[in-house]
């Protein structure tokens, strides 16, 4: 077609349109997270409030954050995969990089219809993690969405599940025991292939016939977050908060938390690497004897 005036105004509506579309689309997912692979896996729905992450034979997926923290507390609403979920792994965590990187992991592992999800989660130091606990949930974890948040900061670690306290890793750096203290993370979720470990040891392999197997997030919050450009913390959100007065980034777990807390590892708890004597015949880690709450 020959280029016109008319052509060209026709052009530009078209740009505007488009560029319309694309930001009435956007919403908090394309605004905060990259895909970081299996981009053909993964979908961005209701205007940008909903976001799939898919596993197939070919391939799973994962998406990355588009800024880095050192602190935070961050939400997110996941709806696990239904059905027969054996073999498969979706993960929700925060990463820095490098050989001694640090790492706080949600990890769910599926299992046959029936059976239940168990939540793994760890917690990485300078490179070194195997501080594993796991749980059973107390609910189907694939029949809606449950809000589950790590809260970082300089106090301890804490894993949440729909608001309740699951799991406390102490800053025990005093002890001289390590610490996620100043590399910064990224957000990261991904589902994958593990059937080489994740279902009864690697005993059931995935059922591909039930592919493609998904996994949904939304509610996505890290209005409590310090941001970190470069290696250098230039903000930090604390809506609602006073930092001198057991703001998020000095929060601790009060007596009702406590109290779930036990609840949950009571009820719940299925694995806890400082109870494991056959794994470390020659004493638990150091922060096992520290803290009696591990």
């Amino acid at each position: 077609m020959a280029f016109s005036p008319s052509n060209a105004s026709v052009g530009l509506q078209i740009s505007l349109l488009l560029s319309f579309f694309m930001a009435a689309f956007a919403g908090p997912f394309l605004d905060s997270f990259d895909y970081n692979w299996g981009q053909s896996n993964s979908q961005i729905l209701n205007n940008g409030d909903l976001l799939t992450l898919s596993l197939n034979k070919e391939s799973g997926s994962g998406f990355v954050s588009k800024k880095q923290y050192v602190y935070a507390k961050i939400d997110m609403n996941i709806k696990l995969v239904a059905g027969n979920s054996a073999g498969t792994v979706t993960a929700y965590y925060l990463s820095s990089q490098g050989q001694y990187h640090d790492e706080i992991d949600f990890e769910f592992l599926g299992n046959l219809s029936g059976d239940p999800y168990i939540l793994h989660t760890n917690v990485y130091c300078h490179g070194q993690g195997n501080r594993e606990q796991q749980f059973y949930l107390w609910f189907d974890p694939t029949a809606d969405f449950h809000t589950y948040t790590i809260l970082w900061n300089t106090q301890a670690i804490f894993f949440y599940v729909d608001g309740i306290p699951i799991r406390e890793f102490k800053n025990l750096e005093s002890s001289g025991i390590p610490f996620p203290s100043y590399q910064p993370m990224n957000i990261y979720s991904s589902i994958w292939d593990a059937d080489n470990w994740a279902t009864r040891g690697g005993l059931v392999k995935i059922d591909w016939t039930q592919a493609p197997f998904t996994a949904s997030y939304t509610n996505f919050n890290d209005n409590n977050a310090c941001v970190s450009y470069y290696g250098t913390i230039t903000s930090c959100n604390t809506p609602n908060s006073n930092l001198n007065n057991n703001g998020w980034l000095w929060q601790t777990l009060d007596y009702s938390d406590q109290g779930k807390l036990k609840w949950v590892q009571d009820s719940y708890m299925i694995y806890n690497y400082c109870t494991d004597s056959k794994r470390f015949p020659q004493g638990f880690p150091p922060e096992c004897y520290v803290n009696n709450k591990y």
